[in-house]
């Protein structure tokens, strides 16, 4: 095994990357003065720039280095996550954006407030930032010291939490979502280039598949897993990665809201398309190099399988790559970081300040977005040790997500898919659906004999929560048809849409982009199934 020893040139490589980051974000942090310009980027982003952040923002260093290990450890089955978002998000560009887009929302709160009333926005509002900050960024800073203290065993984490907290929000605070998008740009080509690098490199020293498939059971190299399976049995991936991915991609402020900036629909809808086309080479650069580890050290040579990409950067990439490859897991840290943090500061900044002073100028919107910013930051690099009390930190992640966004699910699907619905049906589900969500989670932690694997969570707390929108919005009023119209979908909206796309030459049609896509997708499955 090799020691993890970093060069000068290694150490010089990430702090190159570290000034030109920040830098870049300082940039473009010029003349943020209006909410649209901080917070939205000015409703400006053009599909490939949303494409690159959007997946940029969703490998963190977590799925960098817990791919690998899982795939190790357990085999390949958790690329489902990966394959399972292109289905996600085309789904969300056909059904969810054109509503989004055309209602001119800041946030995904405030079009829950357009379709229903300011109880479920407050409500949503509050539930998203403390996931924001409390799972999403404190999860990405701990996965970001857990690599710091693998390369520097003796390094204290919470100094780790915190530089690596101030470099991200130095650029967030200043700049808003315009440079946390373009910095994501930089920051997604050198994730994608930096894993090819240790992908390839992996396989040349395995020398061929044959090697590999000799020293990885069948069970390992298949997607599609028994409904025994304790880590992801099918009925899971095709119910509570599919609700899991609806909530990240579809609802989830710190995502949409790259999608809420675009030029104009088509723009979303091409970025999220490419977004989801850069999912698919997952398989190929993130996931299979912890197959690789497999016949390269053996089974049980790496007993901590988060060491495994540690393990393959020090062992198979010489000085000077080695460093960019680190690099790329700052990048994939910072990208993360100051996505969540901008979020959070959209939300409070939009849906409460703005919400309770109308009359607030953009300056003083700004100023305080900015004000939030770094209290978001100090409150996450505060919280992030306190993850070491949990067993690991993708039970953390996937645990606390299968409970809380349910509920938020549904009341957007409804909302978006029966007109029916009303306000307080909306609020029902929330508080019902959260409910029930506290009472599984208690009798799974404190009842003995009781073990709901936790993919099995999002249908049972969602069904729950469809039926209480369902009889409480029945055993209400209809909410005014010419309040809901304009936010609810109807056959009408597709046979326009279909009429539209048949203008444009084939390569730009929506429809025609998205099967070709979804074939792509069918066919990786099918290759691993």
């Amino acid at each position: 095994m090799p020691s993890f020893d970093l060069t000068l040139l290694d150490g010089l490589m990430v702090g190159v990357y570290v000034v030109v980051i920040v830098g870049i974000g300082l940039y473009v942090s010029r003349q943020q003065e209006s909410t649209d310009d901080y917070f939205l980027a000015g409703r400006s982003l053009p599909w490939a720039v949303i494409g690159f952040s959007l997946f940029a923002t969703n490998i963190s260093t977590s799925s960098l280095v817990g791919m690998a290990g899982d795939a190790y450890a357990y085999g390949i089955a958790v690329y489902n996550y990966e394959w399972m978002a292109v289905v996600v998000l085309i789904l969300f560009a056909l059904f969810f954006l054109p509503f989004y887009l055309r209602s001119q929302v800041f946030t995904m709160p405030e079009f829950l407030e357009r379709r229903f009333d300011a109880r479920s926005r407050y409500y949503v509002s509050a539930v998203t930032i403390t996931g924001n900050i409390l799972i999403d960024t404190a999860g990405a800073l701990y996965a970001g010291a857990l690599v710091i203290r693998i390369l520097f065993p003796g390094f204290p984490i919470w100094q780790a939490v915190a530089i690596l907290a101030v470099l991200s929000g130095l650029y967030t605070i200043t700049g808003g979502l315009k440079a946390v998008v373009y910095t994501d740009v930089i920051q997604a080509v050198l994730l994608i280039g930096a894993s090819s690098v240790v992908s390839v490199m992996a396989f040349n020293r395995v020398g061929s598949w044959a090697a590999v498939t000799e020293a990885t059971p069948p069970d390992m190299l298949s997607l599609i897993q028994p409904i025994g399976d304790p880590v992801l049995p099918w009925p899971g991936l095709v119910t509570g990665v599919f609700l899991l991915g609806v909530y990240f991609w579809g609802t989830n402020q710190f995502i949409v809201q790259r999608i809420l900036a675009a030029k104009n629909l088509n723009h979303g809808r091409r970025g999220a398309l490419f977004a989801g086309l850069l999912k698919l080479p997952i398989l190929f650069i993130m996931v299979l190099p912890g197959t690789f580890a497999r016949a390269l050290y053996g089974p049980e040579a790496l007993a901590q399988a988060d060491k495994v990409l540690p393990t393959m950067m020090f062992d198979l990439l010489p000085v000077g790559v080695r460093g960019i490859v680190l690099a790329a897991l700052v990048a994939a840290i910072m990208s993360s970081v100051d996505s969540t943090l901008n979020s959070a500061s959209t939300l409070i900044t939009m849906d409460f300040v703005k919400k309770l002073r109308p009359g607030a100028s953009n300056r003083l919107l700004v100023i305080i977005g900015r004000c939030a910013t770094g209290f978001f930051m100090l409150l996450a690099a505060a919280w992030a040790p306190f993850i070491l009390n949990f067993p690991s930190l993708w039970q953390y992640l996937q645990t606390v997500l299968a409970y809380l966004s349910p509920p938020v699910v549904a009341c957007f699907v409804f909302g978006v898919f029966w007109a029916r619905a009303n306000r307080h049906g909306a609020l029902a589900a929330l508080i019902v659906g959260h409910g029930v969500a506290v009472a599984l989670a208690l009798a799974n932690w404190q009842i003995p004999g009781v073990d709901i694997q936790f993919l099995y969570v999002p249908p049972l707390v969602f069904a729950v929560s469809a039926v209480v929108i369902g009889v409480v919005s029945l055993a209400g009023d209809a909410p005014d048809p010419a309040t809901v119209d304009e936010y609810t979908w109807t056959l009408s909206h597709v046979e326009q849409e279909f009429a539209e796309a048949a203008q444009r030459p084939w390569y730009k049609n929506f429809f025609v982009q998205s099967a070709l896509l979804l074939l792509l997708t069918a066919g990786i499955v099918g290759l691993f199934w």
